[in-house]
């Protein structure tokens, strides 16, 4: 693989492998079996309708994990057990303190718009934490903080490909600070499912992934997130049926569980 390609491996639910030049990294690792379930706080769970395309045993040598909240479709028992103590794991501070609970000892933390870098000869992987809103109103204080992504691949000094992994948020004004800060898109990896705790709406369904689209512009966007758990409402189908109606920009390039797609439009 060229030093500067980039490439997504779809796992299920927002698990992926991102081969980013040099950089392997785990997304949202969630690796429970069809049947089984997935606890989401409060005493709710959901139940995982589908299997999982990538599990422990067929990880590469990974140089670290973004987890963009603790929930159990995204942080499951199986990571915790068979994910090594010492992984490098970049994440929110509630999910940092949660892992360190778990014997997790190099999670680190960080704040909207904080940046942390990974280098490997001459060449740097970059990650800006975006902030999320993971529910409406008042349900927002009682889920889990979450965070999405902008990651950077700089060589020389220049950046040769930009990427923004959404995490499980809604829709909200401050997104378009993504570009403000951080540059244009190369790639945008949104998590959509339309996912409804109730009667409420806890992750961006057809409607505002395609706004989304629209706000940020990325050369090509991976949907991921949609499908996996019955709290999931809203399929895949309707996002990219919203995409063709409103010509949104870009491409939307689907991938299926355990499909490999390019980053670059």
């Amino acid at each position: 693989m060229p030093d500067d390609d980039v490439s997504l491996t779809f796992g299920g639910t927002a698990t992926t492998l991102l081969r980013l030049g040099p950089f392997t990294m785990l997304t949202d690792p969630n690796f429970l079996h069809r049947g089984q379930w997935a606890h989401l706080g409060y005493g709710l769970r959901s139940r995982r309708l589908t299997d999982p395309a990538i599990t422990p045993a067929d990880l590469p040598e990974l140089d670290g994990v973004l987890l963009s909240h603790m929930h159990g479709d995204h942080w499951d028992r199986i990571a915790t057990a068979e994910l090594a103590k010492d992984l490098r794991v970049v994440t929110t501070p509630e999910a940092a303190r949660c892992l360190a609970d778990r014997g997790f000892t190099s999670t680190e933390d960080l704040r909207p718009w904080q940046t942390t870098s990974l280098d490997r000869d001459g060449v740097v992987l970059r990650v800006t934490s975006v902030p999320g809103v993971h529910g409406p109103g008042p349900l927002a204080r009682l889920l889990p903080q979450v965070m999405g992504s902008v990651l950077e691949l700089v060589r020389d000094g220049e950046v040769r490909w930009r990427g923004y992994v959404s995490g499980d948020t809604l829709l909200r004004p401050v997104l378009a600070e993504v570009l403000e800060r951080c540059g244009p898109l190369d790639a945008m990896v949104p998590h959509l499912g339309g996912t409804k705790i109730g009667p409420f709406l806890v992750t961006m369904d057809a409607r505002q992934g395609t706004d989304l689209v629209h706000l940020l512009r990325p050369g090509v966007t991976v949907p991921v997130h949609y499908d996996d758990y019955g709290v999931f409402r809203d399929p895949l189908g309707n996002f990219v049926h919203e995409v063709a109606r409103r010509r949104a920009p870009g491409v939307v390039r689907t991938v299926a569980r355990g499909q490999t797609v390019s980053l670059r439009a």
